[in-house]
């Protein structure tokens, strides 16, 4: 056999060309261990050379030429190896061979990542276990090691060292007790190194390049402006936009002082740090000031801005556009997502690796993608690694998932780069948990910097809003007597607990005037449109235009972030950081006539809140 193959692809042309298998394996292991650097070079380095080692079988070059390599779409995937007839398993060689040729233990860490660079992670022993798949890959290994011998690989290409993976495990577990508990984050991040090297070699050929720089260069994947670059637009915005702000009021002027802070603290050399300002006070374009500075004064690579909602996405996206541009924010959530099981080359080509200076994602995309097994996910671990990431509504962390979220942090933090900023306006507990005896139930996270110097002096300073809560001793009110206070005011945001609450209010009320409702029922265009109806309906009402009284009524979506400002806020009853969040969409400008405060009435309906 003249040559072995990884890839062919053929052109507009009808003309067929072949990816050479030894160039794939070495420009895969080369920028493995480029995305690993001083976390595992050699591990990834090693992983990028055995990860197809299976495809030097004599039937796996005889199915190639035949079959699978000339389907361009689906060359590069073995996902349903056992339902696809005539399927050359060919990822588990490399496992077997690390396996039988390096230090048990070493070999075993290889082995996961080399096994799963197309199926995902596997667990040592389960349905598809990866002890199993070794223990039956005895002939895959020799067929494929009969082809490496035929080869014009050079003597020494798979030839592995114990002594440096020893060495560089070594140094970076180094005074670290917790191997046992930590070792899996570490592996999820070698695993992304590979498999984002083996997609982009593979995309780099079947478009034509030599490699992914080349194809990079040529504008196969986005291009961004760099960090410096966005720092610049940043500071030239604010200048203009301070230019137009009303330099009397006193909100523009706390909102000023909050960002001088901003910046003072983006000096700092922490990992975790709090910001904690009521809502109103310009956080977003604050944390986003923040994260600049500090990403280029300790070199990060990018900036990570992770929402807890969908359904505010677009305007935190929206504000970064028009202070940066529109070319450079990468939106990324799960109504980008791609059915796993209508998976191809193209969708994963085309699933963003994050290799953006600006991202804007959500909560469950963040840390399902550090969580998660399979490949289209763990793909991005490795330029989440020196990043700085904002957790906005960081108060939204469920409970239920705080410990593997913190744990996750708490190592990224402190050992891969990350600087986390808490971002809120009702600062969540996090911190270490224990027993009455002092024993360790939570670790959580160690102490955050706060960037607010007096949070508390703060609020006060920011308080537009007086809360209004029902008498322990007057009955619960039906949904005709809420509505008929409701329509009893010119313009009102409700805000319930459930979508049937919801649905029962909006029913109440008349239809003398205009009602609209928002509830996660919708879908996110849908809601988009209604979001910016209510905001011309609010803007014609703030100038006396509005000829018809505005009832809202939403579920709690809208009380994460979603930039409203209404003078009137009914709330039904609720934990005091949902009222807080509610509170925040009531007078939020701070443009309610002779400084009157604006109304937050918190009510109990017949059907009470949901428990806990």
């Amino acid at each position: 056999m003249s040559s072995f193959i990884a890839h062919a692809r053929k052109d507009q042309s009808e003309n067929w060309y072949t990816h050479e298998l030894q160039a794939h394996l070495t420009k895969s292991a080369a920028l493995a261990r480029d995305f690993a650097r001083g976390r595992g070079a050699v591990f990834a380095y090693y992983a990028g050379l055995l990860h197809d080692l299976g495809k030097f079988q004599e039937a796996f070059q005889e199915y190639i030429r035949s079959v699978t390599g000339f389907e361009k779409e689906n060359a590069h995937i073995e996902d349903m190896e056992s339902d696809r007839p005539n399927k050359i398993p060919h990822s588990t060689a490399g496992a077997k061979y690390a396996v039988e040729n390096l230090d048990l233990s070493l070999g075993c860490l290889l082995a996961y990542l080399i096994a799963g660079h197309h199926t995902g992670l596997a667990d040592w022993q389960d349905k598809k276990n990866l002890k199993r798949r070794l223990q039956n890959a005895h002939n895959e290994l020799e067929s494929a090691l009969a082809g490496v011998k035929i080869s014009d690989l050079p003597e020494d290409f798979l030839q592995l060292s114990d002594e440096k993976l020893y060495e560089e495990y070594l140094h970076f577990f180094k005074e670290n007790e917790n191997i046992d508990t930590e070792l899996h984050i570490w592996m999820r991040f070698l695993f992304s190194c590979l498999v984002d090297a083996d997609f982009l070699d593979t995309e780099a050929f079947m478009n034509g390049y030599a490699d992914a720089h080349e194809a990079k260069q040529a504008g196969i994947r986005p291009s961004f402006p760099c960090l410096a670059e966005l720092h610049q637009r940043y500071e030239s915005y604010m200048a203009e936009l301070a230019k137009k702000s009303d330099k009397q009021s006193k909100l523009n002027r706390e909102r000023h002082a909050i960002l001088q802070q901003c910046f003072q603290a983006a000096d700092l050399d922490k990992s975790l740090f709090g910001l904690t300002v009521p809502t109103g006070g310009g956080k977003t374009l604050a944390s986003l000031g923040f994260a600049l500075k500090h990403a280029l004064k300790f070199g990060k690579k990018r900036i990570i801005y992770a929402i807890p909602f969908t359904s505010i996405i677009e305007q935190n996206a929206s504000v970064f556009r028009q202070a940066l541009g529109n070319e450079v924010v990468l939106e990324h959530h799960s109504n980008l997502e791609v059915d796993e099981k209508k998976e191809t080359t193209r969708a994963r080509l085309a699933t963003e690796n994050w290799d953006a200076p600006l991202i804007v994602t959500t909560n469950v995309q963040l840390f399902e993608s550090l969580f998660a097994a399979r490949t289209s996910r763990c793909r991005k671990i490795h330029n989440i690694a020196d990043s700085v990431v904002i957790l906005d509504e960081a108060q939204q962390i469920p409970r239920e998932f705080q410990k593997p979220i913190t744990d996750m942090m708490r190592v990224l933090a402190r050992d891969y780069g990350v600087t986390f900023v808490l971002c809120t306006a009702t600062p969540p507990e996090l911190g270490k948990e224990t027993d009455v005896f002092g024993r360790t139930l939570l670790e959580g996270l160690p102490e955050a910097h706060e960037i607010i110097e007096d949070k508390a002096a703060l609020a006060q300073r920011l308080r537009r809003v007086h809360i209004k809560l029902p008498e322990q001793s007057v009955a619960k009110q039906t949904w005709q007597e809420i509505a008929d206070e409701i329509s009893a005011r010119n313009c009102v945001l409700a805000v319930m607990n459930t979508r049937g609450h919801a649905r029962r209010l909006f029913a109440a009320l008349p239809d003398t005037g205009i009602k609209l409702h928002l509830s996660a029922n919708m879908c996110a265009a849908h809601r988009t449109e209604v979001i910016a109806l209510i905001r011309r309906y609010l803007q014609y009402y703030s100038q006396d235009q509005l000829k018809q009284p505005l009832w809202v009524v939403s579920t709690q979506l809208i009380e994460a972030g979603v930039d409203l400002d209404f003078p009137v806020v009914y709330r039904a009853m609720a934990g005091l950081d949902s009222i807080a969040q509610a509170a925040g969409r009531c007078n939020r400008e701070g443009k309610l006539p002779n400084g009157q405060l604006g109304e937050v009435v918190v009510f109990r309906a017949e059907q009470g809140a949901p428990t806990g």
